[in-house]
């Protein structure tokens, strides 16, 4: 301790305020609040219950949900009867009001792969890889409308103040890699439902996802080091803001965020290296920037996303999340729901498979040509479906009664198809699979049981799937 007796010590909140360290923290503010665990490193790595055939997850979330009639879930009866009244439909299936009428897909589709599966004019260059492909086409969840449906999809209900998916996989198994975040989620303009779709909820902040911004270029605000300090001070100052922070938390049992907040401030020190270093993409090939389109404007944005993603898997981080940004609506303007088809399905949705098609073509042929894809599983789709009758003449409303999600690489078959929707694409009907199982069945690849991997708070026992949830056995490899 300083013991000079003209030294006058400020305030902890004081020395917080103006230590002008510039490493990080600010940049992980989220992480600094709410509980935290007492443990000395929460994100250490902790073995799973028992064999993992998953190590590293990357979920492409196509935000504003694609019409699954359109992309993946060819449905000959749909083309015959457009036009015609669609048995069954309910007209307020989805967020407005629908004809009742069959919409045939304005797509050409072709059959790819040994698998013979089905897939539209949409993707030219996913359907080269549905091999590699584990389709669930009979999703189903409660939702209708994008910020809750998108909430239950990734928290397991849509109540606030749950923790996402991405929380409990990190809280479960912490990270490989100490000197970056294990849950990482990247955006363009936020999702609707934005921070809770990523929330660690009442799970200790140390949980928290990195966001990154794609129209920031991925930068993190304040991670270098203030030039006015060297390393040897930095550490000085971390170490004394450490001690003052302990010294806190002793005078005050009952709080218990500070561990989160030592942790914050260590994390971001640690960052300041390896952060720049798997954010830098200009490391990587000609080639590798042409594979994944990032000259190309129509996918550019994405494409950096899907080459970071990698990079981070690489070096070990846990859970990346990339919400496809921008898509055009159907009467030509930008879309900040870029799926989200309620005019035109044609011209919206042939915007969105340009802008995510080739990036995520060249993720998984990537992945699978540096022995990745054997760790890493790619999961892609959207919060909900289409309906299969049409809003105005040629829009798609929303329908949570049955879309679809593929998984391509560890742990899953590839080329497989599992459930299925009524022979217009309207309804799951056949091996249903909720949200619960989905997240079931990740814990399990993972090598975590659902029903064990719990959180205690306000006096009871809390799961990712809640008291539901069975494993897709099924679609195990």
């Amino acid at each position: 301790m300083f013991e000079h007796p003209d030294l006058i010590l400020p305030s902890r909140r004081s020395f917080l305020r103006q230590s002008g360290m510039g490493f990080g923290s600010l940049a992980l503010a989220s992480l600094l609040q709410g509980q935290a665990t007492a443990a000395v490193n929460p994100l250490a790595p902790k073995p799973p219950e028992f064999p993992a055939k998953v190590k590293s997850i990357i979920w492409l979330f196509m935000t504003g949900a694609p019409s699954q009639v359109d992309t993946w879930d060819y449905k000959p009866e749909l083309q015959k009867r457009d036009g015609q009244t669609l048995a069954g439909a309910d007209p307020k299936t989805g967020f407005f009001t629908t004809s009742g009428k069959c919409l045939k897909s304005p797509f050409a589709w072709k059959q790819h792969g040994e698998s013979g599966t089905w897939v539209s004019d949409l993707f030219p260059h996913l359907s080269k890889h549905v091999d590699k492909m584990c389709f669930l086409h009979s999703m189903h969840l409660k939702q209708n409308n994008h910020a809750p449906a998108s909430i239950e999809l990734m928290c397991g209900t849509n109540r606030p103040g749950l923790p996402s998916l991405g929380s409990w996989v990190t809280y479960g198994l912490g990270t490989e890699n100490q000197d970056l975040p294990a849950f990482v989620v990247m955006h363009e303009t936020r999702p609707r439902g934005d921070d809770q779709i990523w929330s660690a909820g009442f799970l200790p902040k140390t949980y928290q996802a990195l966001t990154l911004d794609a129209r920031r270029k991925e930068t993190i605000d304040n991670l270098a080091r203030d030039a006015k300090h060297d390393d040897a001070q930095q550490r000085a100052q971390l170490d004394l803001i450490r001690r003052l922070n302990q010294e806190h938390a002793a005078q005050r049992p009952t709080q218990t965020d500070l561990a989160a907040r030592i942790n914050s401030y260590e994390l971001a020190y640690r960052m300041q290296m390896a952060a720049p270093e798997a954010l830098d993409i200009a490391k990587e090939t000609a080639a590798t920037h042409q594979a994944y389109g990032l000259n190309q404007p129509e996918c550019g944005t994405f494409g950096r996303q899907c080459l970071i993603a990698r990079r981070l898997v690489e070096r070990g981080v846990r859970y990346v999340q990339i919400f496809a940004g921008k898509g055009v609506g159907g009467d030509g303007s930008v879309n900040d729901v870029p799926w989200d088809c309620h005019t035109d399905v044609e011209k919206n949705h042939r915007s969105c498979g340009q802008y995510v098609d080739q990036p995520a073509a060249a993720l998984l042929g990537d992945l699978a040509a540096r022995g990745l894809l054997e760790s890493t599983l790619v999961i892609w789709g959207g919060e909900f479906g289409r309906t299969s009758d049409s809003q105005g003449a040629k829009g798609r409303d929303h329908n949570p009664n049955g879309f679809t999600i593929w998984m391509a690489g560890a742990g899953v078959k590839g080329g497989f198809h599992f459930g299925a929707t009524d022979e217009f694409g309207y309804k799951a009907v056949t091996n249903k699979v909720h949200v619960n199982d989905l997240h079931a069945t990740l814990l399990h690849l993972l090598g975590l049981n659902h029903e064990r991997l719990t959180y205690r708070f306000n006096g009871r026992d809390f799961r990712l799937t809640d008291v539901a949830g069975e494993v897709v056995h099924d679609i195990l490899a």
